[in-house]
């Protein structure tokens, strides 16, 4: 019979997450080692270990465990055709915004835990290697709104000569931004409220890639 964690396990692998979400982000995730995120969670390094297999592996718990979702939407929207019939599916733009919402939240807390790595290119390119092996990285959520897009160009609700890839990459490449400049020059001083952002940028990319002059008559 399958075994399931014991209740101190599970409360470990808790702690350990809080302790890593804690010092990736005070700390730099370049400078928050196993050794540290252990110190930090009260357990030793083998305790950790028995959780996670590396650091890399604990940053991706912490991003999909910790901080605003948005892999599971980008999942259910491309894990079949677009709910396009019936009245109560969801517009191009209705996802579209839910997406831009989430992205952006999602990088304005994930990118003060990873800034550090920029700092050290050879360090850098090793994890980009790591998070690779385990089937994940930052170029995943535009492949998968690409592949969402790809979907419903297939199904008449944007324009058939859209480009998918390009809309994915100027609405993460948008969202991504809004994170940075949030982090340095005051910029969270004259930030545009998330949910205005969401809206703004969504209306402006549709009116590039609907199937009509005016997002607000999209082919529904």
């Amino acid at each position: 019979m399958p075994t399931h964690p014991s209740g101190a396990a599970r409360a470990t692998r808790e702690r350990i997450l809080d302790a890593a979400e804690e010092r990736m982000r005070t700390i730099g995730l370049a400078r928050a080692t196993t050794k540290e995120i252990a110190r930090a969670a009260s357990c030793s390094e083998a305790a950790l270990y028995k959780h996670f297999k590396s650091k890399e592996e604990i940053f991706v718990h912490v991003l999909k465990e910790r901080l605003p979702p948005l892999s599971p939407l980008l999942d259910e929207l491309t894990a079949g055709p677009p709910a396009a019939h019936g009245s109560d599916a969801r517009s191009v733009e209705q996802n579209l915004t839910e997406i831009a919402r989430r992205a952006a939240r999602f990088y304005e807390r994930s990118f003060p835990i990873s800034a550090s790595l920029f700092a050290e290119p050879k360090l850098l390119q090793r994890h980009d290697e790591a998070m690779r092996s385990l089937g994940t990285g930052p170029h995943k959520p535009a492949e998968s709104l690409a592949a969402y897009l790809h979907g419903e160009r297939d199904a008449g609700r944007i324009r058939p000569d859209a480009d998918p890839e390009a809309a994915a990459a100027l609405l993460m490449g948008a969202c991504s931004q809004r994170a940075i400049l949030l982090s340095i020059g005051g910029g969270a001083d004259t930030a545009q409220p998330v949910e205005e952002f969401a809206v703004g940028i969504v209306r402006t990319l549709l009116a590039g890639i609907a199937p009509s002059a005016s997002p607000d008559t999209e082919a529904r």
